[in-house]
């Protein structure tokens, strides 16, 4: 990985290879995806910057050794209380986030994890979470009058939706299973955001420490990353960091237009004791409709769902579509990634490809919900939110990623 300039100044010790591999081996075993050994200890400055800002008076500490802190957590048990908002500039997703994040054609009743969990991308939600090792974690998402409650307990997933009383089940089977259901249970936990965000650290980012935070009466380093690129609609990410365990407590998006965060992610209780073995425990109420997932479905509806927020940061874009994460284009199912770090795009065909165009001629549906866009491309309609744009040129060419409309249609432009 290319070197990150920290604010103050750089620095190369040796042995950080080495370093960096024991980290990556250490954090994978760990409770929730907060895998940054992508992280090379080597990558951020050694001055260390001063936690004065205010209450906890902490030590001093360097942005590399906050980041190696987090990678070398080894918390494995933790309950508490998570609050999630997020503010994308769009309506509430609903019931169209869970259609969105489904395969096409399919569905596995309104209990299971990728009908429900992409609702987390709009609004304000309050979720208890519970976990103790990698083979068991509990999510529960408290709603107005139901609760939608998740479950993987070693080798079975289990989701329950109080208020219909469904019921969802799957063998996880295979390991890779076992890894998607895992991160479905963690979706909407700060520590999953942090993976992301950390991934996304290269050359094109600026990683600090910014004082200190009490988050749910815990003392906690805030680490600031910043995209150092002209051309993403993210300004910041902020990360506090617990300074007794290194587990991230909460996680703000601040997308460069300004205005409030756009992803707000935090515990307002945490206790890091080991939960009660009834926690993870499911049987199906009496009388509940319970829909088996078959081996292959089950694995796809485990792991949808997860990481649909974390997602639309650089470092979930890149592993999205399988690209080398230094700017190259991987495909995967059509899908390539153009760009690099903050800046990355996707592009896709749209469905119906060239049709579009002619679909556009007879309707205005499209232009209804967009702005009108030109270029040596040709034209098409832009999309827009607080953080996530994409532009539908009418030859059927999608361009998305959490960048400004220019960056599209440069894009756009570059592909004619």
């Amino acid at each position: 990985m290319a070197p990150i300039d920290s604010a103050e100044t750089q620095g190369d010790p040796t042995g950080a290879t080495t370093r960096a591999d024991r980290m990556r081996r250490k954090a994978s075993r760990t409770l929730v995806p907060v895998a940054v050994a992508g992280v090379a200890a080597a990558t951020i400055g050694l001055v260390p910057a001063l936690a004065d800002s205010g209450d906890p008076d902490l030590p001093k500490i360097t942005a590399q050794q906050l980041v190696e802190k987090i990678a070398a957590s080894d918390t494995q048990r933790l309950s508490g209380t998570v609050k999630i908002t997020t503010d994308l500039g769009i309506p509430s997703l609903g019931g169209l986030a869970g259609s969105l994040g489904q395969s096409a054609g399919a569905s596995s009743g309104s209990a299971a994890p990728e009908d429900r969990l992409t609702e987390l991308a709009s609004g304000t939600h309050t979720l208890k979470v519970a976990a103790d090792g990698p083979d068991k974690q509990r999510l529960t998402i408290l709603g107005n009058s139901s609760e939608y409650t998740l479950i993987h307990d070693s080798d079975e997933v289990w989701a329950h939706e109080s208020g219909s009383d469904e019921v969802f089940h799957a063998k996880t089977g295979a390991r890779g299973h076992e890894e998607s259901s895992r991160g479905a249970a963690a979706e909407g936990t700060p520590e999953q955001f942090a993976d992301q965000a950390l991934k996304a650290v290269g050359d094109t980012t600026s990683v600090t420490v910014d004082g200190t935070v009490r988050v749910a009466g815990r003392d906690a380093y805030q680490l600031l990353i910043e995209p150092k690129q002209s051309g993403s609609t993210i300004g910041s990410v902020r990360i506090a960091v617990d300074a007794e365990n290194g587990v991230p407590l909460r996680f703000t998006l601040n997308p460069s237009s300004g205005g409030k965060a756009a992803v707000n992610v935090g515990f307002s209780k945490v206790d890091f004791g080991k939960p009660a073995a009834s926690t993870f425990e499911f049987t199906p109420p009496e009388g509940a409709k319970v829909t088996e997932a078959e081996d292959a479905a089950g694995q796809d509806a485990a792991g949808k769902g997860s990481g649909a927020l974390a997602d639309l940061l650089p470092g979930g874009l890149a592993g999205l579509e399988g690209t080398d994460g230094a700017g190259g284009a991987g495909a995967a199912g059509g899908v390539k990634a153009v760009g690099e770090g903050w800046t990355t795009i996707l592009r896709a065909e749209a469905p119906g490809g060239a049709d579009l165009a002619s679909a556009k001629g007879s309707s205005s549906l499209l232009d209804a919900f967009g702005d009108k866009a030109t270029g040596k491309f040709g034209s098409g309609t832009v999309f827009s939110t607080r953080l996530v744009n994409a532009l539908v040129t009418d030859q059927g060419k999608v361009y998305v990623g959490a960048v400004t409309r220019d960056a599209l249609v440069r894009a756009a432009n570059a592909d004619h």
